[in-house]
């Protein structure tokens, strides 16, 4: 298994005030695979997806990958997890004002040993002609599509994707979704992604729906959609 998540569990608060976020998760994810984590706000799937992408840390249970555990890893090894192994994509592009397009993806490549090449990913982002444009000279799509190369110029094995259409019309996220379909086709990373929109599981390879801190349903999509076919 290469992700393997392990009877996690989270809490906030103390005493009389405490809330388990999550009460014992436990799940894998194979190598290449989109994984759709459904589930309504205060489900638990944010801060599962958190726990993951090291930027919270279990009460519990564990995360591995690809049989290294991150509560072994001290803060300099953490680091460099998040580094070596991931690439975020969140629903706000927080991209670098000052800079343009290719210079903001090119920031990701600083973090990486092995950074893919930038035209090529230009290219297949459908940014190249913008490459020169500022963010505030982008659509909204193009904002995303930016942070999305940012997150995968690295050359990431997994791909953290924080409801990534959020902020999006119908249409531009209908294109954001096939982007990260086709990334995920030509660069093999696996994608964990965060969504509270029904219809994106059916683009899926593996879904995990979680409600109230628990997975209700963890199962294998035999009739996966293509992401431009999704409609909601």
């Amino acid at each position: 298994m290469f992700i393997e998540i392990s009877n996690l569990k989270k809490g906030y608060g103390y005493d009389g005030n405490r809330v388990e976020v999550l009460k014992g998760i436990s799940a894998g994810v194979e190598k290449g695979e989109i994984c759709v984590l459904l589930g309504p706000s205060g489900s638990g799937k944010s801060t599962l997806l958190n726990i993951i992408g090291g930027i919270d840390q279990a009460d519990s249970g564990y995360i591995a990958i690809k049989g290294e555990k991150t509560i072994d890893m001290n803060e300099k090894k953490l680091t460099r997890y998040r580094r070596k192994h991931l690439g975020y994509i969140f629903q706000m592009y927080n991209l670098i004002p000052n800079l343009n397009v290719k210079e903001n993806i090119e920031v990701g490549a600083y973090l990486s040993d092995s950074p893919l090449e930038i035209n090529d990913l230009l290219k297949t982002l459908g940014l190249y002609e913008h490459r020169h444009k500022l963010p505030n000279q982008l659509s909204g799509g193009q904002q995303q599509r930016t942070a999305i190369g940012r997150a995968i110029i690295k050359n990431p094995d997994i791909l953290i994707c924080d409801e990534p259409t959020g902020a999006l019309d119908y249409k531009t996220s209908k294109e954001i979704l096939k982007l990260i379909e086709d990334v995920n086709t030509k660069y093999g990373n696996t994608v964990i992604m965060v969504t509270h929109n029904d219809a994106i599981k059916n683009m899926a390879d593996r879904v995990i729906k979680i409600r109230d801190g628990e997975i209700r349903k963890n199962y294998i999509n035999e009739e996966k959609v293509c992401a431009q076919d999704l409609e909601w």
